[in-house]
């Protein structure tokens, strides 16, 4: 039976390439989540890369298949299980920008919104921060802009909402990284825990000036068709995503809890567009 002989071969291959895959890509996210998120330091990219030595010399040259696996499958669990217990925190020394947590208070038809920033901006780091209580009304929100900001690659771009109001100003919502002192925005970083999660709630001529007129960013500005009613609802929706991130922090993720993410997972599951 050459044939079949040949056929098992094939797929004795094929599951060696795809256990092989399987352990880079393991090997390369233990990596990352050493060398950003272990509590060394500056060692933290000297245990990256013990840990990538000692990844590559199981694989190499530990002999029995199960020996090599058992042993590969420790060393990741234990990453990852020291990962996994990292927690979000609402304490740190944060940046000036987002060194408050807004919130609100619902009282029927009023809403008051604590710590809504306002800045005046010089340059894009020399900027005097001003946190505002604003009180509106939900019954008088007519619509919702939608700012569409390219900061970098055309690939990547970050909304903000801004809702409108008949008798209030406008106020935007922009769901971003809460950087510590020191800081700045890593995409690779963003993958691991990094980053606490922010709701910022902020006038339009604070969050969406800065990006157009210091950081010189491209930024479109779309009215939406969203009936009053229905903007009511996705008003609801950030309130009330903000007010349990002010409760509970979370952790930013560039894939899987970023900017656009949040908008989708804050919405009825059952009413989600795929």
């Amino acid at each position: 039976m050459p044939i079949m002989k040949d056929l098992m071969r094939v797929i004795r291959w094929v599951g060696a390439l795809l256990v092989l895959l399987a352990a880079i890509i393991a090997i390369a996210w233990a990596f990352g989540a050493v060398w950003f998120d272990a509590p060394f330091g500056a060692g933290n990219r000297i245990a990256a890369a013990l840990l990538a030595t000692t990844f590559i010399v199981v694989l190499l040259f530990v002999r029995s298949f199960w020996r090599k696996l058992g042993i590969f499958v420790v060393l990741f669990a234990g990453v990852l299980i020291s990962w996994l217990t990292l927690s979000p925190t609402n304490d740190s020394d944060w940046q000036p920008d987002v060194a408050q947590k807004a919130w609100a208070d619902i009282q029927g038809d009023e809403v008051t919104l604590h710590n809504v920033r306002n800045c005046d901006y010089w340059t894009e780091t020399d900027y005097t921060p001003h946190w505002e209580t604003r009180t509106v009304r939900i019954s008088q929100i007519t619509g919702i802009d939608l700012a569409v900001d390219y900061w970098g690659s055309p690939w990547i771009a970050h909304p903000i909402a801004s809702f409108q109001f008949a008798d209030a100003p406008p106020l935007c919502f922009s769901i971003e990284t809460r950087k510590k002192l020191g800081q700045t925005y890593s995409t690779i970083g963003g993958l691991y825990r990094q980053f606490e999660l922010i709701y910022i709630v902020a006038d339009e001529r604070d969050v969406i000036r800065v990006r157009t007129n210091y950081r010189k960013e491209d930024i479109y500005l779309y009215r939406t068709t969203i009936s009053p009613a229905h903007a009511r609802e996705r008003f609801l929706e950030y309130i009330h995503s903000l007010n349990a991130l002010r409760n509970k922090p979370r952790w930013y993720n560039a894939i899987t809890t970023n900017c656009t993410t949040s908008i989708r997972t804050q919405h009825p599951p059952k009413e989600r567009l795929p």
